[in-house]
């Protein structure tokens, strides 16, 4: 599936042609304005953070009001998954919050395809079901466009054609002509439930974003935005003309190289978590982390004659002020964000009763205590092993003890557990997809290709349940020792493997490469979070400690520098570019 999807991007994927764009004719108006492009990505269903961010645009959209200029409000993609309150309803009340807060457009990010079928399947049981009615659902109930200009239908060809998901849209606000392209990253269809989007493909973004750009200029927008689940990271938020500091490799900048000059003059990027406050080859690109920890903002001078005069773009601002970057967001309740364009924050008494009532949906469900308390936090760690990705495997083996050894993916990783009893609120925000198990039978070799591959790779780490490895560079090979259960691996012996259905029926791109024998992955209707409720209230120890779980001093995947591990001209452990993409 996921090579015909690259033979389809491929043969559509022709460098973008770099003439500048023409702009439409100037247009007199009454005199310059101000238009405040405002940007969100990745909340992944933090609602109750909603209330407090409606305060925000609020507060922007009657300073601009009062200037007679307007607030373009969009989001990045990935609006759904992620918290209890947001999954029970597949995401409905992310939507209803985001009608009443006037977003304008919303990109459709890979984890928009997760929930599949409307309601708790998450994927088609049969040719009835449809495999993106969830997503379909939401969009037919937004009063905003889910725009995607590159995603395509493999057997017509053509980009698809669902109810509210248009390549495009073109808005006026105070009185300027403003068009919105959403774009996906080429990396859906491995970061996202395989199934759910094995008849579809994804173009090169450039090109068709280009097309659409040069459409809406003929209609006369004077503002393009791009709203694109696609990103990197930059680590100086404070000098937007110094890029010095961003990672160049990532696809947000491949996508911007192969723009023409003049095609897009705002970007609301995600994907990647991560910040971004630049003007990137004359594009002003914001980025705000996830989960709703922040927001983008640039304001665009727009003068009398219809040109962009200036733009300006902040770094983003913080929702809770203080608020550690890194750990779990700040609970609602203590978030105080004081003042936004001189008046005091207030929370959007018509929001807060959306979310409210989400939240009592849940609740009873998230208090529910598990019967473990933990002795200190158990840390999450996306690229290097940790306590609470090894911790994971060993309940991944503890629930299917058929399996000999058990892996998962740092990308599933998706929150600390806090110490303390734990909870099943908790345990959801660590893994919040509703994935189920999927057991493996594979040879002693293809689990080599899987560690050895995984460590001379960057992006998501595995973890491992039952299997430990020492690694070492001989000369320009990597040579790596594993052991089973305590035991040398056997590259011919037969083990099963505990995994998620995401990973096994292809997902990250890592076991569909083993090219095993048809048969060889059993799917399970058994979620795994849910398995590891009933492991976790029969658990022998009622206290668990986090430093048995993980000791740097006593690895279980042992390798020396960072990953990606080289050898030879590249030096032991050196990092090269990661050529894996985050979930």
């Amino acid at each position: 599936m996921v090579a015909l999807g690259v033979a389809v991007a491929a043969a559509c994927s022709q460098p973008a042609q770099k003439e500048p764009v023409s702009r439409p004719p100037p247009q007199k108006k009454a005199g310059t304005v101000t238009i405040s492009i405002v940007g969100t990505n990745d909340l992944h269903g933090a609602l109750e953070r909603l209330p407090i961010l409606a305060g925000y645009v609020a507060n922007l959209r009657a300073v601009r009001a009062a200037e007679g200029g307007g607030v373009v409000l969009v989001d990045g993609g990935d609006m759904f998954q992620g918290t209890l309150e947001s999954n029970l309803g597949e995401g409905i009340d992310v939507v209803r919050a985001y009608n009443e807060i006037g977003y304008a457009a919303a990109a459709v990010g890979n984890h928009e395809f997760d929930y599949g079928p409307i309601g708790p399947a998450v994927t088609a049981a049969s040719i009835e079901d449809d495999a993106r009615g969830a997503l379909k659902a939401r969009a037919s109930e937004a009063k905003f466009p889910f725009v995607v200009a590159n995603i395509i239908d493999k057997v017509s060809g053509s980009r698809i054609k669902w109810p509210n998901m248009p390549a495009s849209t073109l808005i006026e606000v105070a009185g300027v002509k403003v068009g919105i392209i959403g774009a996906a990253t080429e990396a859906t269809p491995f970061t996202t439930m395989p199934a759910n989007f094995a008849d579809l493909g994804v173009l090169a973004p450039a090109p068709v974003v280009a097309e659409e750009a040069k459409a809406l200029r003929a209609k006369g927008a004077v503002v393009v935005i791009l709203t694109a689940h696609i990103g990197s990271k930059c680590k100086d938020l404070d000098h937007p003309n110094d890029t010095s500091s961003c990672e160049k490799n990532e696809e947000l900048f491949k996508l911007i190289d192969a723009l023409p000059k003049g095609a897009i003059d705002v970007i609301v990027a995600g994907h990647t978590h991560a910040g971004i406050a630049h003007r990137i080859s004359d594009i002003a690109v914001i980025e705000s982390f996830s989960s709703g920890r922040a927001f983008g903002r640039v304001d665009l001078r727009i003068a009398a004659d219809g040109h962009i005069t200036a733009s300006k773009i902040l770094r983003p601002q913080a929702l809770c002020p203080g608020e550690k970057e890194g750990a779990n967001p700040m609970p609602a309740a203590e978030c105080k964000p004081g003042e936004y364009e001189g008046k005091p924050v207030v929370p959007d008494a018509n929001v807060q009763k959306i979310v409210d009532a989400a939240l009592a949906v849940a609740g009873a469900r998230r208090g529910e205590k598990l019967g473990v308390t933990l002795a200190g936090a158990i840390t999450k760690s996306y690229g290097t092993e940790s306590a609470e990705g090894n911790w994971f495997g060993d309940l991944m083996l503890a629930a299917r003890p058929e399996a000999q050894v058990a892996v998962t993916n740092g990308g599933g990783l998706r929150a600390d557990l806090p110490a303390g009893e734990l909870t099943y609120g908790q345990l959801f925000e660590a893994m919040p997809f509703d994935n189920r198990f999927a057991i493996v039978e594979l040879k002693g070799v293809h689990l080599r290709k899987l560690v050895s591959t995984n460590l001379q790779r960057g992006g998501a780490i595995l973890s491992w349940g039952g299997l430990a490895a020492v690694a070492r560079c001989k000369g320009n090979s990597l040579d790596v020792a594993i052991t089973v259960g305590g035991k040398p691996l056997v590259d011919t012996q037969t083990y099963k493997l505990a995994t998620s259905d995401f990973l096994g029926s292809g997902g990250d791109g890592l076991i569909g490469r083993l090219k095993l024998p048809e048969g060889a992955v059993k799917l399970t209707d058994v979620i795994i979070r849910d398995a590891f409720v009933d492991v976790l209230k029969k658990h022998p120890s009622k206290k668990i400690e986090p430093d048995k779980l993980f000791s740097p001093s006593k690895k279980r995947m042992d390798y020396v520098g960072q990953r990606p591990v080289a050898c030879g001209a590249t030096g032991d452990g050196k990092k090269r570019q990661q050529d894996e993409d985050p979930e």
